[in-house]
């Protein structure tokens, strides 16, 4: 998809994430009540002062920008959110002088640094989906039967759980280490203690808008209706908690501890230039899996660790590009039996992991399960996350000169209580 060049009167870096290509949404605050903000350079746009300023009222109304999170603006649909971010695209585009010259420019336009960024979606229900060949594969080769990694059914569905909304937070929130049961392999009995196994998964969620009645299915060609936005996904996990509790009914507690999101929800309509074509899929999928177009995204993800008082340290480089399953299909299955959605639920991909070993997406992988630990730049070494470090994703498209990203994920862990 050809990308129609613009250029903006602000003066954006040429990497930012958060170009006039990207314009994406969240909620943040300054000192005042919570409310809806756009991103663009290294500022935050007071989406409500846009308002009041008369340059968006032919959009959408006041209430749905004045709120804590971004569901009532999700609510009114793809096409209204379209409207409201092409007018603020054309607000910001050079040789536009409506908002460049507007007597309450420095109240519409706030300096990122002087923000708090907040939970931006009210999280209704949350599932997390296992769709990365790469990862089934080496966490199967892992665990089972090298000969035969992949369960039978991963091929032929995308392999999903219900995790727990509650505990999803923002970046920078503190995430506390969990405690739980494990099973060592050479005791009899379990114990209880602090995991000792912390890890994160590197994934990104997609967020879903308007809804589906109890009893209807959504098919992957309708899907794009209702995929409103995407974000950086960390789905932390308890990998000792996780060996032993997860069989027969799959992740609990090694799960539901925390669950971390970026705070700028990236509109889909930025990310399509940089559809590409999924792997393969083999054998043929059921018919209402099946899809028609580009459906992948080619997003590149990094992951660092920063041990306390050092620079951070990248650990790993992929891209959501690899996932064997696309976000079309994902819905498509969740909805098949007539489950019904509703606005600000939220989709994790699963850990996306590339074919190679730089490129996988937990320290469970990187590591080979502690057998290979990394070598930290100040002399220490990971097999897994350890108390005061922090871990941050990175993610963004870029394709001739433009770059659309996501900011930054990251949360500190701190000692178990």
């Amino acid at each position: 998809m050809a990308i129609s060049k613009l250029n903006s009167w602000l003066s954006i870096a040429a990497n930012s994430d958060f170009s006039i290509y990207n314009i994406p949404f969240g909620i943040f605050s300054n000192g005042s009540q919570s409310r809806v903000g756009a991103a663009i350079g290294e500022f935050v746009i007071d989406l409500p002062a846009l308002f009041d300023a008369g340059l968006i009222s032919e959009t959408v109304g006041r209430a749905v920008l004045d709120t804590d999170f971004l569901n009532p603006l999700m609510n009114l649909g793809k096409p209204a959110t379209r409207k409201l971010r092409n007018r603020i695209k054309e607000l910001l585009t050079a040789g536009n002088i409506e908002l460049e010259n507007h007597p309450n420019k420095i109240n519409i336009l706030i300096p990122v640094f002087d923000c708090k960024m907040h939970l931006p979606v009210n999280v209704g229900d949350y599932t997390d989906f296992y769709s990365s060949i790469e990862h089934a594969t080496n966490v199967g080769i892992m665990f089972r039967d090298p000969a035969n990694a992949l369960l039978p059914n991963w091929k032929h569905l995308p392999v999903g759980y219900h995790g727990r909304s509650s505990s999803i937070v923002v970046s920078g929130t503190p995430v506390r280490r969990p405690k739980g049961q494990t099973k060592a392999d050479d005791q009899p009995l379990p114990s209880f203690a602090p995991s000792r196994l912390l890890d994160f998964e590197l994934e990104t969620a997609f967020i879903t808008c308007r809804g589906n009645a109890l009893g209807e299915s959504i098919t992957t060609a309708e899907a794009d209706n209702y995929i409103w936005g995407m974000v950086l996904f960390n789905d932390w996990s308890a990998r000792d908690i996780q060996k032993w509790e997860y069989v027969p009914l799959g992740p609990f507690l090694a799960k539901n501890f925390a669950s971390s999101v970026s705070p700028w929800v990236v509109f889909m309509d930025a990310l399509e230039p940089f559809r590409v074509k999924g792997p393969e899929q083999q054998p043929e999928v059921l018919p209402y899996l099946k899809y028609e177009g580009e459906k992948n995204i080619d997003l590149n993800l990094e992951v660092y660790i920063k041990p306390e008082n050092t620079e951070p340290q990248r650990v790993t480089a992929s891209n959501f590009k690899y996932m064997y399953w696309n976000m079309n299909q994902q819905l498509a299955h969740q909805t098949v039996n007539g489950c019904n959605i509703r606005t600000g639920d939220l989709y994790g991909s699963g850990t996306i992991s590339g074919p190679e070993k730089g490129s996988y997406g937990s320290m469970l992988e990187i590591t080979w399960s502690g057998k290979n630990p990394i070598q930290m730049n100040d002399g220490s070494e990971r097999k897994f996350i350890q108390d005061n470090d922090t871990v941050i994703f990175k993610g963004w498209c870029e394709k001739d000169g433009v770059r659309v990203g996501f900011g930054e994920l990251r949360n500190k862990v701190l000692g178990a209580y």
